[in-house]
């Protein structure tokens, strides 16, 4: 069922938009039935499962950490991780530049932004973005990478106030883009997900994080 599910996705998005198999909750056994299909990328949202995760399985895999990220777990993931999503301050910025530098490697970040009108979501808005990227301090962090924005969208059954919500943050993206240094490598917009990814991709989306279309519905914990 998972190859299946993730193949027919594959086969549903455009080549150049890149697929984040969520894994969260799931166990090593479906995500290495998604791995032997030849997919990478994978997401989880906890510091601790994804640790775990990315002891047991191979070590090709592009672990993204998708949920929010609190500063002193930093550390347990700037050994092997290849994509931040959610760097809303830039006090987490530091961090991950200070782990990234320890480990001798430069981290890829996105830039998550608060496009939804929830306020639960957490977020930046585009003036605090560009106020950090033209910081002095900013420019001394060389362990990190800013490779992009994300951002999720209300969650609703309104299409057009999906739509705009996705709207906006790839308005964002092509705003902050004209203040990055690092043009070629900002390049992702991650937004999307199983309910909307599809209007996600239609509003410029390149990267959509799936979990339930692949894995079934999660199981709370």
């Amino acid at each position: 069922m998972i190859k299946d599910n993730l193949l027919n996705i594959k086969k549903s998005i455009p080549q150049d938009v890149l697929l984040v198999a969520v894994s969260k909750t799931k166990p090593i056994e479906a995500i290495q039935e998604a791995y032997e299909t030849g997919h990478r990328n994978f997401g989880e949202n906890k510091v601790q499962e994804l640790a775990d995760k990315y002891d047991q399985l191979p070590k090709d895999i592009k672990w993204h950490m998708i949920g929010h990220l609190q500063r002193n777990k930093v550390k347990f993931i700037a050994p092997f991780i290849h994509l931040i999503h959610g760097v809303d301050t830039f006090k987490l910025l530091k961090e991950i530049n200070k782990q990234a530098l320890k480990n001798d490697r430069i981290i890829n970040c996105l830039l998550q932004f608060h496009i939804a009108e929830e306020n639960t979501k957490f977020g930046l808005n585009l003036d605090e973005a560009i106020s950090f990227i033209s910081n002095q301090e900013f420019l001394e962090l060389k362990n990190i990478s800013i490779s992009g924005v994300m951002g999720m969208a209300s969650y609703t059954e309104d299409k057009s106030k999906i739509e705009k919500e996705f709207s906006s943050l790839k308005v964002i993206f092509e705003q902050l883009k004209t203040h990055i240094n690092n043009k070629n490598s900002f390049k992702w917009i991650s937004m999307g997900m199983s309910g909307d990814y599809k209007i996600a991709i239609n509003q410029g989306s390149n990267m959509v994080r799936i979990g339930s279309t692949i894995f079934g519905n999660r199981q709370i914990n």
